[in-house]
């Protein structure tokens, strides 16, 4: 979750910070979303990561608090700007706002992520943009490309099936 680093003073402050962000994360599992609020701050006071940043936005998008989810992707990409979920999450919170243009942008941002683990989640959203936006045929080249990431994406399955079925 955390990327090595050889630089910087000490580990303390950042093996500290990955404590909080466990506790944090576990929090959120939980549905405890103060507790999982108040340990991702914490997290990020001691050392702040993308991680730590992304992560509370989403904590705050459970919530409906998305301009403050916003917020915390937009420190993320400060922090590191080639981890692509803030990316994603970003034109998540957009979509959730009915906002389904301003969101291609930052899920095109997602798929040119440098650190990104599924490159899946992007494309399944821009399918989802692309067909409410009455786009069929590029709605099911990226859910396509959703299943080409990850085989087993059952909803991007489905949803390719739903295009496939309104093209014949």
């Amino acid at each position: 979750m955390f990327e090595e680093e050889e630089e910087g003073p000490s580990p303390e402050p950042r093996l500290r910070a990955v404590e909080l962000f466990r506790r944090a994360y576990e929090a959120q599992v939980e549905q405890n979303y103060v507790e999982a609020v108040e340990f991702y701050r914490r997290s990020i006071e001691t050392y702040p990561t993308a991680e730590a940043h992304t992560f509370l936005g989403w904590v705050y998008s459970f919530e409906g608090r998305y301009d403050e989810a916003i917020d915390e992707c937009l420190k993320a990409i400060r922090v590191d700007p080639s981890f692509g979920n803030p990316y994603n999450d970003i034109g998540s919170y957009l979509i959730a706002r009915g906002d389904l243009w301003t969101c291609v942008r930052w899920f095109r941002r997602a798929l040119a992520a440098t650190r990104y683990d599924s490159y899946a989640f992007p494309h399944f959203n821009l399918g989802r943009v692309y067909e409410e936006r009455q786009r069929p045929l590029d709605a099911a080249r990226h859910y396509g490309l959703a299943l080409e990431e990850q085989p087993g994406f059952a909803q991007a399955a489905r949803a390719l099936r739903r295009v496939q079925g309104r093209l014949n």
